[in-house]
């Protein structure tokens, strides 16, 4: 299905839990989120019933996220359901890798194909710092653990942040030469006046380019999908930038959300919401339509002092 900027919408980013094992700082509040009642909370049934509605106007790709979706009890059985749902073709998941070492078998034999895995240091004490409670060491161990299982398409997405992790860059981009995976800088977005970040930590992709003036453009092949994708001479894997901020992609945006309570959002960045709890299937692809015809042709500036209007942290909306 289109929206009225004559996009076609074929990509769903599920978040089936705002809860996560850890608290990055850009993410969530230090002592967590207030668990909520089951009630207010999507079931698992009518999750499938969205992918379903979903799948029936056009929607073909689906990204389970969360909070870490690896929390859920039975997250996988909603991997192995929507799976099976007529004309989704792939299922993907967002993950901090904590948990990979105990799943990722599972994951993949419920139907999962490819794996973006989040992780914005190579040191272990910054990686404590900005997840407040991590170890380096059990998200490697997750990354290692997802080879092993047989994922070949896995992605590594590291929120840049001037002052914390920029230093690390050129690591980060060497890991393409010892794993083939594409390593995705993603621009930090101003989504809650948390006081962590100030304005210096707002910086370009522009500088992994400035950083590795080796990396060549790949060009735009369609591929990266919203990166823009660049390969050092002889790696395996690929660098990807993601420039929400400084040049951002809603031309192209393809995307709805749905969170973990039950509300449809057309844009990541508006407070727009429409609510499918307690809905039949009928009911919900009624909705949907709604959802996607009020998509915004994009969305309002970004920036150190102009802050997302999403009305959401991250951890409750799905990364």
């Amino acid at each position: 299905m289109k929206d009225t900027f004559n996009r076609e919408i074929r990509y769903l980013r599920l978040s089936i839990t705002e809860l996560c094992n850890l608290r990055c700082r850009y993410c969530m509040p230090a002592d967590g989120v207030e668990k909520k009642e089951h009630s207010e909370m999507l079931t698992e049934d009518e999750m499938v019933m969205a992918v379903e509605a979903c799948a029936s106007l056009g929607v073909n790709k689906l990204r389970i996220t969360g909070g870490e979706p690896l929390v859920k009890k039975n997250v996988i059985s909603i991997c192995d359901r929507t799976a099976a749902v007529p004309g989704i073709k792939e299922v993907c998941i967002t993950t901090n890798g904590v948990l990979l070492p105990k799943l990722a078998g599972d994951l993949k034999a419920a139907g999962v194909k490819r794996l973006n895995i989040s992780l914005d240091t190579l040191e272990p004490a910054k990686y404590e710092y900005i997840t407040r409670i991590g170890k380096l060491d059990d998200a490697l161990k997750g990354i290692e653990t997802a080879f092993d299982a047989g994922f070949e398409k896995i992605k590594i997405n590291s929120v840049l942040i001037g002052g914390f992790n920029d230093d690390e860059i050129e690591n980060f981009v060497r890991l393409t030469e010892k794993w083939p995976v594409e390593v995705r800088f993603i621009e930090l977005m101003p989504m809650y006046d948390s006081g962590d970040f100030k304005e210096a930590s707002f910086i370009k992709n522009e500088e992994v380019l400035k950083r590795v003036p080796d990396l060549v453009s790949l060009g735009d092949d369609g591929s990266g999908g919203v990166a823009r994708l660049y390969r050092l001479p002889g790696a395996q894997g690929t660098v990807g930038l993601i420039s929400p901020v400084s040049a951002h992609f809603c031309r192209t945006c393809n995307r709805i959300r749905l969170t973990a309570d039950g509300k449809f959002k057309p844009c990541l960045h508006s407070s727009l919401e429409y609510d499918i709890r307690g809905m039949t299937k009928e009911e919900m692809t009624e909705q949907i339509k709604k959802v996607i015809m009020s998509k915004p042709e994009k969305h309002e500036e970004l920036s150190y002092t102009k802050r997302s209007e999403a009305n959401r942290n991250m951890n409750r909306i799905g990364g």
